[in-house]
């Protein structure tokens, strides 16, 4: 057997999984995980129709498979099961309690039909990794926190929070329609329509006090998440340029996308970093200050007056 009819093999049957895996899959879909043509992805299906596979096309819609027919379990190998140990320790600490709950029950229902060789495997990586998170993520006191938005997106129900905004001095109750989900810089966030405030609105997960689900219906059509994040991409945004001493620079790599880093260069014993970046006078100002001693403000002005409007303002704190 030659290594080409190795790969359209195990495409194949990489295709009938992905098949039972959703109600409908489109051909670009298929072509775009495997790395080939519509074409050839036409060809795949037919072999499966012509194997007995109950395949059911639809133009301009996908594949699906006829209900009710499945294959019995596919084995892992030992490479895709050692990546359930790491899905599992991260789904233990980056998500709430109820979500968590359910994803262990599912990965016992995973590891039941794995060989007894796998099963070994995992167990030996299993007591070896640790993840920890930096911060809380979820208020302890509303462990179904991601299961309730889950299913508002899902069901297109609105939610009730009562939620404690930043700088607020008290709590509030809010009707949302959770549009979507996503991290960012650690934490949670929810991006829904808010009731009281006629607008959209992120909200993040630990500063959600109380969470429930309702029957009420979306009242509004909202576009997906994906739109929202990227006209926040696109808000106007101010160009920064500072320099930080070598020695401390490599520890900021990982929030540098976060704040907007265009480029970097390295300029004697410093490096030149350029960013556009959205509130500069908060976000990246405080930000700043964690480093402060060790760097240069490059451009603009303003960024250096804020900085000096925030350690005047913290100077008069302690005296």
């Amino acid at each position: 057997m030659t290594d080409n009819t190795l790969k359209k093999f195990d495409r194949i049957v990489a295709i009938l999984i992905q098949l039972q895996s959703k109600k409908i899959v489109t051909a670009q879909e298929l072509a775009d995980r495997f790395g080939v043509s519509l074409r050839t992805i036409y060809r795949d299906v037919r072999t499966l129709e012509t194997s007995g596979v109950p395949i059911i096309s639809e133009a301009g819609t996908g594949y699906s498979i006829m209900e009710g027919y499945r294959l019995p379990p596919i084995m892992f190998t030992k490479e895709e099961a050692s990546s359930f140990i790491a899905a599992e320790k991260l789904m233990q600490q980056y998500t709430d309690a109820s979500l968590g709950k359910y994803f262990e029950a599912a990965m016992f229902k995973i590891k039941s039909v794995l060989r007894g060789s796998e099963k070994d495997w995992m167990s030996s990586l299993a007591s070896q990794i640790s993840i920890y998170p930096t911060q809380e993520l979820f208020n302890k006191d509303v462990p179904n926190a991601l299961e309730i938005l889950f299913g508002g997106i899902a069901e297109k129900k609105q939610v009730f929070l009562v939620y404690e905004a930043l700088h607020a001095t008290s709590y509030t109750d809010r009707w949302i329609e959770p549009v979507g989900l996503f991290n960012e810089n650690g934490f949670w966030y929810i991006m829904a329509y808010c009731h009281l405030r006629k607008d959209y609105r992120q909200f993040r997960t630990d500063r959600i006090k109380k969470i429930s689900t309702t029957q009420k219906s979306f009242v509004l059509e909202h576009e997906p998440l994906e739109s929202f994040l990227q006209k926040e991409a696109n808000q106007i945004k101010t160009n920064v340029i500072i320099r930080v001493d070598k020695k401390v620079a490599r520890y900021l790599s990982h929030n540098l996308s976060y704040y907007g880093l265009v480029s970097e260069k390295t300029v004697g014993n410093e490096v030149e970093m350029e960013f556009n970046t959205v509130d500069m006078e908060n976000r990246f100002a405080r930000w700043y200050l964690m480093f402060a001693d060790y760097a240069t403000i490059v451009q603009p002005e303003s960024l250096k007056q804020r900085i000096k409007e925030i350690i005047r303002q913290a100077g008069e704190r302690l005296s």
